[in-house]
């Protein structure tokens, strides 16, 4: 009967094979129409969800079998150590190099029966001499009624998949004593400059400055923990600070970008109102995101200085092709370019699926840090006192700017 593993890995094989032959069918243009699987699905937004769902069966079936391959190898290594030590535990050595001296315990009942001349011609495979001990067994010796084999937890922790922090690093980073950043943005800009005759009038200008505020807002999150499990285990403390500031880093990285808003959440840079738009429409991505690229130069007057996909959405630019079958962002052997009309392309799942964003992040965004992250423990929430719990909270406080809307153009229809 074949392992767990094995079946796994030939479902995987089968599912990435059916997911191989889907994209055939689509062809170089990725008409969703071709796939026969997804002809019972009405509409491409349907169709297209039906993809995502296949593609994330698909992850999550490739994890399970990561998994399942690092418990065999854990497995295998356990049982590596355990015959290494039968074979030779009769020779350890002490670390200096000599023969142990271990000290000799009294023989009991059990040494003398297997050493006995019955037990060692019976283990040979023969049928020798036969020792009897007139004694009632009322159950077998098994290793449900004895002893199971000794395990050994390895040190490893394998954590649970997660995005990777992407847009943070996008974003430059300042500190703040306040409460709220406030600056001034110009709201009216009148240029009359023009040439004048003699005695002529000259034009006049206008200038107006709006006062905008941007309030620190916090994140934060706690963990309830027993005594025992800080105290027995030191790794504990080092792995739930990790977990908790990824899960902070995590929430920020997602707010950046579509954050709506309304207190206490930030404002991201989907949600702000003069950022532009550019539709896809009958334009093919590429074409669509030079397109946006256009409207920061020409209507934000910036420079955009990256551009931000969903994974999904980024698949179907890596994999486009000439009419000859030639991929345009480079062999399937090589990784390509992580790059577009020379942006740096950053890919989370962060980004709404079939919307991208592309602009001026180095010069028309800022984070004003408040407060860093915090780590705090205590015992005196509720009742954690007397039920030796502990409850350790992290948190931090920002205030998150975008200093020109128009700096910014959100692709959507991909």
């Amino acid at each position: 009967m074949p392992s767990k593993l094995v079946e796994k890995r030939n479902e995987l094989m089968a599912r990435q094979k059916a997911l191989a032959e889907m994209r055939a069918e689509a062809g170089p243009d990725r008409d969703y129409g071709k796939i026969k699987a997804l002809e019972t699905f009405k509409g491409t937004k349907a169709k297209v969800e039906e993809l995502q769902r296949v593609e994330k069966e698909l992850a999550d079936l490739t994890d399970e079998v990561l998994a399942l391959k690092e418990a065999e190898r854990i497995f295998d290594e356990s049982e590596a150590r355990d015959e290494a030590f039968k074979a030779g535990g009769a020779g350890m050595q002490h670390a200096s190099g000599q023969p142990q001296s271990v000290p000799q315990e009294p023989k009991g009942f059990g040494d003398h029966f297997v050493e006995s001349k019955a037990f060692t011609e019976y283990k040979g495979g023969g049928i020798g001499p036969v020792g009897r001990v007139d004694v009632e067994v009322k159950t077998n010796m098994t290793t449900a009624a004895g002893w199971a084999p000794e395990s050994l937890r390895t040190g490893r922790v394998v954590l649970s998949a997660q995005r990777p922090i992407r847009v943070v690093n996008l974003i430059p980073k300042a500190n703040t004593n306040s409460a709220a950043i406030v600056y001034m943005v110009e709201s009216t800009f009148t240029n009359n400059a023009a040439e004048v005759a003699e005695a002529g009038t000259y034009g006049e200008a206008a200038l107006a400055l709006t006062e905008t505020t941007e309030t620190v807002r916090k994140f934060g999150v706690w963990l309830p923990i027993t005594d025992e499990q800080l105290d027995d285990v030191s790794f504990v403390r080092d792995y739930v600070n990790q977990r908790l500031g990824y899960m902070l880093e995590a929430r920020l990285d997602s707010e950046l970008l579509v954050g709506d808003g309304t207190p206490p959440n930030i404002s991201g840079v989907h949600d702000r109102a003069n950022i532009q738009t550019q539709a896809k429409g009958a334009d093919n991505d590429p074409d669509a995101v030079f397109k946006a690229m256009t409207l920061v130069r020409s209507t934000g007057f910036a420079e955009p200085t990256a551009a931000v996909f969903h994974p999904t959405d980024w698949q179907e630019i890596r994999l486009l092709r000439t009419g000859d079958g030639i991929y345009i962002w480079g062999a399937p052997m090589d990784a390509g370019p992580a790059r577009i009309w020379g942006l740096p392309v950053v890919v989370t799942t962060a980004e709404t699926v079939t919307q991208a964003l592309v602009g001026d992040f180095a010069q028309y965004s800022q984070m004003a840090i408040r407060k860093g992250m915090e780590f705090q423990i205590t015992n005196s929430h509720d009742t954690y006192f007397i039920l030796g719990r502990q409850a350790i909270r992290m948190d931090m406080r920002l205030a998150f700017m975008v200093y020109r809307h128009e700096a910014f153009c959100e692709i959507t229809g991909l």
